[in-house]
């Protein structure tokens, strides 16, 4: 029986259960498996066709963890629910941040304080999160009330669906943010100098090095999360680039905030907050976030990194057991 197949399954049956059903749910489930896959290979099915023709009948994980759960699905039906579930996930994970982050960058552009910059991110982490979550489940409580089915829109579930579990690898949606923030973070900074104000927020004299010079080493983070990517796996060679564009990155943000030639003098001074430096704590609130998101960013890798050269495999909570390393 293939063990690795049958880890997968049940891992991703795992974990949507609550962790005090973990333990139990897998033993059960292992042992209906092993005994289904047994039979088949009596009545003279080979392991592997067998193993995968006893996944195929239990179905889609996810259905199988809400049934272990017992958790009801009214509004959207059980042969559309994971679809919209996912998709609305995805739409929160993604398209909700850059939305709230570019409202923000905007509001702070037309005006610097803070006060109306909070408002605009909360209103619009509200009214978005609102219209995709009302739009899409109309959307889907349509298509399930006019009879679409699972398969009619491409998505009926096979073992192919199955996550491999891998932590040696960067999935596409993990490459797609990671690609994004970089994008936004060089958006913004040319933006902030050449529209939305008359007054840029960042030091304009910085254009003669820094700001390009950063502006290159996010381009790097950019070809850094495509070449992780295709590379397929966590290396101590990952791990060393990852360092050299984190220092590249944070140490001369760091410099120049502490250094006072971060932000625009002339932007600083229209400020009207009652004090005579009124960034004095956003200057520090930045240093701290960006070095301890550096370190944090280095540490994070270099442990995935050399798990990945011992081969050692990451535990589910809850089951005692661990996943694969390798697909």
């Amino acid at each position: 029986m293939s063990t690795d197949l049958v880890d997968r399954y049940v891992f991703t049956v795992l974990r949507r259960v609550p962790e005090r059903q973990r333990a139990d749910i897998d033993r059960e489930l292992r042992a209906s498996i092993a005994d289904a896959v047994d039979a088949r290979v009596e009545n003279g099915e080979p392991p592997e066709a067998a193993t995968e023709a006893t996944l195929l009948e239990l179905g889609d994980p996810d259905r199988l963890a809400d049934g272990y759960a017992d958790r009801p699905r009214v509004l959207i039906g059980p042969e559309l629910y994971d679809i919209w579930r996912r998709l609305l996930l995805m739409l929160f994970s993604i398209v909700l941040p850059i939305v709230v982050t570019v409202v923000v960058i905007v509001t702070v552009l037309e005006d610097p304080a803070i006060g109306p910059a909070i408002g605009a991110g909360i209103g619009a982490l509200m009214t978005t999160g609102a219209h995709l979550a009302f739009w899409t489940t109309l959307v889907f409580a349509i298509l399930e009330r006019t009879g679409v089915a699972r398969r009619d829109l491409g998505a009926e579930w096979t073992l192919a669906h199955l996550p491999k579990y891998e932590p040696a690898s960067l999935s596409l949606g993990q490459l797609a943010l990671t690609v994004l923030w970089p994008v936004l973070l060089i958006a913004g900074l040319v933006l902030q100098q050449f529209t939305f104000t008359d007054v840029p927020v960042l030091d304009p004299d910085n254009w003669t090095f820094w700001w390009p010079f950063l502006i290159g080493v996010l381009v790097l983070e950019i070809v850094y999360a495509v070449w992780l990517h295709r590379r397929g796996a966590w290396t101590h060679a990952v791990t060393a680039a990852n360092a050299v564009l984190a220092v590249l990155l944070t140490g001369p943000v760091v410099w120049l905030l502490a250094t006072d030639r971060f932000f625009n003098p002339e932007f600083v001074a229209g400020l009207d907050w009652g004090t005579e430096d009124p960034l004095a704590w956003l200057r520090g609130i930045v240093i701290v976030v960006a070095i301890v998101g550096a370190v944090y960013d280095v540490v994070d890798v270099a442990i995935r990194a050399e798990r990945a050269r011992r081969g050692l495999a990451t535990p589910v909570a809850g089951t005692g057991n661990l996943t694969v390393t390798a697909g």
